[in-house]
């Protein structure tokens, strides 16, 4: 009995050690399945030096002065133009990593984005973001004659009914409301 618990103790260990060895990419759930043409309405800030030159929630390293930004649920590569709502300021990012992780915000920017709609002094502002375009992998497909992976392939198609407009904007509680009048019925 002894050498039975001692090699179940042994086997155990061994495993642990080796599932500890490989590194798996990280599981990010809840990202939202959005098209072009998606808008969001928030707060917006802005992250820079102390971040700058760590890994991103999508792997690569933050570069504070290129133009990216961190989204909770937008596909990593989706590019947003973002519109600072008390300047009519805009700037176009990449989304390349996951926050903020303050309540009430929507999208981190990188310094320099944060620069090009006046954003670095005050820090925070309201904005609204639109989804521009797919990831590259995707578009890249495109050109090529072979159809995109299904996992962005729903980016391609621009929204077309009220009511898809409705449902995306029912995801985000700062997502502004529906201004067109509905019917009774």
């Amino acid at each position: 009995m002894y050498r039975f618990l001692l090699s179940c103790t042994a086997l155990l260990a061994l495993l642990s050690v080796t599932a500890c060895g490989r590194k798996q990419a990280p599981r990010i759930t809840g990202m939202a399945r959005v098209k072009l043409g998606y808008e969001e309405r928030g707060i917006a800030s802005w992250y820079g030096v102390p971040y700058h030159g760590r890994q991103t929630a999508s792997g690569e390293i933050y570069d504070m002065e290129r133009l990216t930004a961190a989204h909770p649920r937008l596909p990593f590569g989706v590019t947003t133009r973002v519109d600072n709502l008390s300047n009519g300021k805009h700037v176009e990012v990449r989304i390349n990593d996951r926050g903020p992780f303050v309540g009430g915000r929507i999208i981190d920017l990188s310094r320099a984005a944060a620069r090009q709609i006046d954003l670095l002094g005050p820090g925070i502002t309201r904005v609204r973001l639109k989804v521009i375009a797919a990831p590259a992998s995707v578009r890249a497909g495109m050109g090529a004659g072979t159809p995109p992976s299904p996992r962005f392939a729903f980016l391609l198609h621009p929204i077309r009914s009220r009511r898809e407009r409705a449902f995306l904007a029912s995801l985000s509680t700062l997502a502004a409301p529906d201004p067109s009048p509905r019917k009774s019925e």
